[in-house]
């Protein structure tokens, strides 16, 4: 059941870019009050089981004195699975409203018995990221790593990306990715793959742009191109669907609808739905 939870992983990963070498936004597609509302399937032999629930949550508020939006997400196991694999996690970052540069980032999580704890600090000044680690094999730990221009949390990262023009982006185009994970940075990149109209779970049908994302090998991920994204071909670029291969089989998550969009979904074609 833990390799479901990897989507919000995934989600943050693939939207965290580094692109065209600034820390620049064509527009905000998204305003206070957004709230995006996801569901978990793992694949389990031919049986794709609906795992657990994921949200995203838009607000503003002021943190050290500055107005912020505040970024949260939360990933939870349905309770007929806690007693196979318990999951409570729980994201936040504030950035700054102009650019979306994290100024904090804050991860909690349980999974399965296993807790970790995240705190990263950007102070861009010094152009360092002060951090404190913690979960079941690290003892409370606080350390200093370089930050360099267009360094993302994995929160943060998803609505910096939603802000770029994807108008200009050519077919097999790879843009580079800078990301803090773990306490480590990482230079990965994703591909544009071009359009395409998918069908959601729910039989609605979206134009969309999509992309593939290169992932580090690790406990959960092969490694490669194995990661495929699909947003809204609209104003409010909003992911439709997620597809993982991980190693022991896949992992979905569908979008199931979202309140308090800046701008209409004209990215909806048509429903089959009764």
């Amino acid at each position: 059941m833990k390799y479901y939870f990897s989507i919000f992983f995934t989600l943050s990963v693939v939207f965290n870019i580094n692109v065209f070498g600034q820390c620049t936004i064509k527009y905000k597609p998204f305003k206070s009050g957004e709230v995006a509302n996801y569901q978990a399937f793992y694949n389990w032999g031919f049986i794709w089981i609906h795992a657990g629930n994921v949200q995203f949550t838009t607000s503003e508020k002021d943190f050290r004195n500055e107005s912020s939006y505040h970024f949260e997400a939360s990933g939870t196991s349905l309770t007929n699975y806690d007693w196979l694999y318990k999951v409570r996690d729980k994201y936040q970052s504030y950035v700054d409203k102009e650019t979306l540069l994290p100024a904090y980032f804050e991860r909690n999580t349980y999974e399965g018995g296993y807790k970790a704890y995240e705190q990263y600090n950007f102070n861009y000044p010094q152009k360092k990221i002060f951090g404190i680690i913690e979960n079941n094999d690290v003892p409370r730990t606080k350390d200093t790593l370089a930050l360099s221009t267009c360094t993302f949390d994995v929160l943060s990262a998803i609505y910096f990306c939603r802000s770029l023009d994807f108008a200009n982006l050519k077919i097999n185009e790879r843009m580079p990715i800078t990301t803090i994970i773990d306490n480590k940075i990482y230079n990965l990149y994703f591909r544009f793959l071009g359009k395409e109209t998918i069908e959601n779970r729910d039989k609605k049908k979206y134009r969309c742009y999509k992309f593939s994302a290169l992932m580090v090998e690790g406990t959960i991920f092969k490694g490669g191109e194995d990661i495929m994204v699909w947003v809204t071909d609209d104003e409010n670029r909003v992911p439709i669907l997620v597809e993982a291969k991980i190693l022991i089989g896949s992992i979905k998550a569908y979008y199931t609808g979202a309140t308090g969009l800046k701008y209409p979904v004209t990215s909806l074609v048509s429903s089959t739905s009764k």
